[in-house]
């Protein structure tokens, strides 16, 4: 079968390798989407400290039961139409037996430790069944849409910490896919007022803005977004501020632009040569500033995405803007570091 293996950084092939068995505790699935993202093209490009292997790419999965083992967990059977979660917790732990699962401090990932979906087929390991990570795809949701779930859970795990009200001002920086994912889920879930869409690529602005429709747009390349936001609000700042996107400055911005009580997620990691920021810490004590990570996403946050996906709560499919198969899986790559396309997907 073919397969996008990661050997070194710069060194990822497509090569023919043999159809995986599937053991007795896995369930083996025909994969018919494994969707990219900014972290493939970073994997690609720099490697990872959890890759000590030659592996499989891809994390953001979806497709169909081709052979179940004898001993796995979930009832599946061959035919059902599956996603799979990416970060896999250990259900183990203080933090697992915290309900905390999206820092998972034993967590594992499927293409890091586990051979991943840039390929015809893949096993789905006994860690992702035993915590209940393997989740059927509900009728009328398609397979593109379905591996769209992964990143989106990521998102709803970020807002689940922010409390967005009915009302609030938010600004997202990052018009990437999970800038507009998170557009659409302070929307259609949390009722958020004002949402305003930032980005220095004005192109990807202009099409992820025609795709999610924020009130506002600021390409900060030419405006101070900063200013733009105060000017907005009558210098109050913002409610919600979300940096889903991996800039220092965007962080420092958030902190400067909240408005009292705001809340900010420090969605998109930084550089690990350049992980710092300058904090104006007087402004996180005088307007009691609630600043948060966000890291990846827990199962539970898999299954809630699906469901608001099924119901149109929370569309995705139009945001996939490039179906390609598995032989242009490197020029996909491509075009999501170019930021020429919202959300690719590959169709093995």
């Amino acid at each position: 079968m073919l397969a996008l293996r990661f050997h070194a950084p710069g060194d990822v092939r497509l090569e023919d390798v043999p159809e995986p068995p599937c053991g007795p505790r896995e369930v083996k699935i025909r994969v018919r989407n494994c969707s990219t993202c900014g972290t493939d093209v970073k994997i690609y490009k720099n490697g990872h400290v959890n890759i000590t292997r030659e592996t499989t790419m891809g994390h953001e999965i979806a497709g169909e039961v081709v052979e179940v083992g004898a001993e796995s967990l979930g009832g599946f059977q061959v035919g059902d139409r599956v996603q799979c979660i990416a970060a896999v917790p250990c259900g183990e732990c203080h933090e697992c037996r915290k309900g905390w699962m999206a820092v998972c401090q034993n967590q594992t990932s499927i293409g890091y430790q586990y051979d991943g979906g840039f390929a015809e087929y893949m096993i789905v390991p006994e860690q992702v069944l035993k915590v209940d990570g393997l989740n059927r795809i509900p009728d009328g949701v398609g397979f593109d849409e379905a591996s769209a779930a992964e990143p989106f859970a990521c998102a709803i795990n970020a807002q689940e910490q922010l409390g967005i009200e009915e009302g609030d001002f938010v600004v997202v920086f990052g018009a990437g896919p999970i800038g507009c994912m998170h557009i659409r889920i302070a929307r259609g879930v949390h009722k958020a007022g004002t949402i305003v869409l930032v980005d220095i690529n004005a192109e990807r602005l202009k099409m992820s803005a025609e795709a999610v429709h924020p009130d506002l747009t600021i390409d900060a390349s030419r405006e101070d977004a900063v200013a733009r936001v105060m000017e907005l609000t009558d210098g109050r700042g913002a409610d919600v501020i979300i940096t889903a996107t991996p800039a220092n400055i965007t962080q420092e911005q958030a902190v400067a632009m909240a408005a009292r009580n705001g809340r900010i997620s420090f969605f998109g990691g930084l550089p690990k040569t350049n992980p710092t920021i300058t904090l104006d810490s007087n402004l996180v004590h005088y307007r009691q500033l609630h600043i948060h990570g966000a890291n990846g996403s827990a199962p539970a946050h898999n299954k809630r995405a699906l469901e608001y996906i099924a119901s149109g709560q929370v569309p995705v499919k139009d945001l996939i803007t490039e179906h390609l198969p598995l032989e242009d899986a490197l020029r996909a790559f491509d075009i999501v570091a170019k930021g020429e396309a919202i959300k690719v997907t590959i169709e093995p």
